[in-house]
């Protein structure tokens, strides 16, 4: 699957570009800046990011683990102290909060980690400059073979400074 490289000098000619390919129906776009942008975050991926959902998980994993251990520990161990019954919720409030908080942290690190595709590579993108790190930034999208030409008319006509094909 080819891979078509276009470089910009502003951020606004990057987002004009993703929007328009957006709307022409291509999905994998990389893009490549010296600096964070949030218009073009939100340009190239507009939905909220899934790690919410891993803190969700976390914190309900954490809460049950919190009270499940320590409700079955009292059940298999049982001492009667002043009175109460076994599995007495309100002392086991704590313990369940401390384990919902680390739980949470844990898997929202996960989260971050997975979402983020933040895992060890050993060489770059075949679509990655170093100048794109430096000054210009960088728009790569995969494409198949039949729709390179609509795709390098479309960068060049948002201002692309240069426009390569690479094989992916």
């Amino acid at each position: 699957m080819p891979m078509v490289v276009s470089v910009f000098d502003r951020p606004q000619d990057v987002v004009a570009a993703v929007t328009k390919l957006k709307g022409r129906g291509f999905d994998e776009i990389e893009t490549y800046s010296p600096a964070p942008f949030e218009e073009i975050d939100e340009a190239v991926d507009p939905k909220p990011s899934v790690v919410r959902l891993f803190t969700l998980v976390g914190g309900l994993a954490g809460v049950v683990t919190g009270f499940f251990i320590q409700i079955w520990m009292s059940l298999d161990w049982p001492v009667k102290v002043a009175g109460k019954p076994f599995a007495s919720i309100p002392p086991y409030v704590i313990i369940g909060f401390e384990l919902t908080i680390l739980f949470c942290g844990l898997l929202t690190f996960v989260g971050l980690l997975v979402a983020g595709k933040l895992y060890p590579r050993f060489q770059f993108d075949p679509g990655y400059s170093a100048r794109f790190s430096g000054e210009e930034f960088g728009v790569v999208v995969a494409c198949k073979d039949r729709d390179v030409a609509e795709v390098d008319a479309l960068l060049r006509s948002n201002a692309a400074k240069e426009v390569s094909l690479v094989d992916a």
